[in-house]
């Protein structure tokens, strides 16, 4: 008996020992694979150019191993310093070297899915066509990170005016130790004293629901003919219809239409405000409204209200630019023909501003001033 109770005791020690032991190489493992999952978080990248092809080497002479599309997602393998290479994975297995400059980088992509985000339901101020291949970038600018490509021909939609200055550099990244010599050329010829020369960019959004900047002069408004007939040398920022008449056996739209002054980098996204009525008698478009000289700011909302004795009235909002920065919104309502500013109680007209008056004055002083230097 006693030597039966010894074995057990020898036994029960063993089994403990076994299981310290388990528990040791189950702990050193886990450790292991937490490490190993840490140390194998991949890194990827997005092509930036229409197409380019993967080589199998960095030489002069190489041989293709894979051809990748703008937008498509890329697993980095290697990273040549100096040279300014990367070795890639596609997702159909293809590996190979492409130049990172064709490239766009996580950061860059997930700001892209930030605004996508952001602006998804945001109302479209204007449709445009697209006139030319263009970049879409992550910020206003010539300079700043871009991934995706709009096609020509392509439609997009109008979200908000930007402003940017074109000989601006290229914002530094504090992580990219290695320098690009043809962006190091163009930093250097800016300098700070150089004029300012501005350029409008759009906020866009693709028909694929991608939103980012594009500068402006590469997209052609969709306004009809028959209206931007009456640009008058100005630029036209909008047309909304605002009604619909029956002439004959088609319905023709009449359209509140906004312009600017044909120059990049205004203070406002409009000055002009004007409603175009169509005259079923002599089948033309006639102005029945125009306000100029205002600080029109984007978007502009449509809808209808009711005014008592007129009935339902179609309105429209616009947000204005006052002298002191603050916005302030002007109420309109359309009863056909007639367009009349609405005011809410307590609510005054904004005075009628004097620019041409200033300006004569001002033209006058200067005048007078080198009449006296003479």
């Amino acid at each position: 008996m006693q030597s039966s109770s010894v074995v057990k005791q020898v036994a029960r020690r063993a089994g403990l020992r076994l299981a310290v032991v388990v528990c040791l190489f189950a702990s050193v493992c886990a450790i292991a694979g937490c490490a190993g999952s840490a140390s194998e978080q991949k890194d990827y990248v997005y092509v930036a150019v229409p197409d380019a092809s993967l080589r199998d080497r960095v030489a002069t002479v190489y041989n293709k191993t894979g051809l990748v599309h703008n937008g498509e997602r890329l697993q980095v393998l290697e990273r040549m310093q100096g040279k300014r290479f990367v070795r890639v994975r596609t997702p159909r297995g293809e590996e190979g070297w492409i130049q990172e400059r064709y490239l766009a980088d996580q950061e860059t992509f997930d700001q892209f899915q930030q605004l996508a985000q952001q602006y998804a339901s945001a109302p479209a101020a204007a449709t445009a066509t697209v006139q030319e291949q263009v970049k879409v970038h992550v910020e206003p600018g010539r300079k700043t990170g871009y991934l995706y490509l709009l096609s020509e021909k392509q439609k997009v939609e109008l979200l908000k005016r930007g402003v940017a200055q074109r000989n601006a550099p290229a914002a530094k990244d504090a992580k990219d130790k290695t320098k690009d010599k043809d962006a190091d050329a163009d930093d250097e010829r800016y300098k700070s004293d150089q004029p300012a020369i501005l350029e409008d960019w759009w906020l866009i959004r693709d028909q694929q629901k991608r939103v980012g900047w594009v500068y402006g002069r590469t997209l052609y408004l969709d306004v009809p003919e028959e209206i931007a007939q009456y640009s008058e040398g100005q630029r036209i920022v909008a047309a909304y219809p605002l009604d619909h008449v029956t002439d004959g056996d088609s319905k023709v739209a009449e359209y509140l239409v906004l312009f600017t002054d044909n120059k990049d980098g205004m203070p406002y996204d409009f000055n002009q405000v004007r409603v175009f009525t169509w005259n079923v008698k002599r089948h033309r478009y006639e102005t029945a409204y125009r306000e100029r000289e205002i600080s029109g700011v984007l978007p502009v909302t449509l809808g209808e209200q009711d005014f008592d004795k007129e009935g339902k009235l179609r309105v429209f909002t616009i947000d204005l630019k006052q002298d002191d920065g603050t916005a302030r919104q002007q109420l309109y309502k359309y009863n056909p023909p007639l367009v009349r500013k609405v005011y809410a109680a307590g609510q005054e007209p904004l005075p009628k501003p004097h620019r041409k008056k200033e300006a004569a004055q001002k033209a006058r002083a200067t005048f007078h001033s080198r009449h006296r230097e003479g």
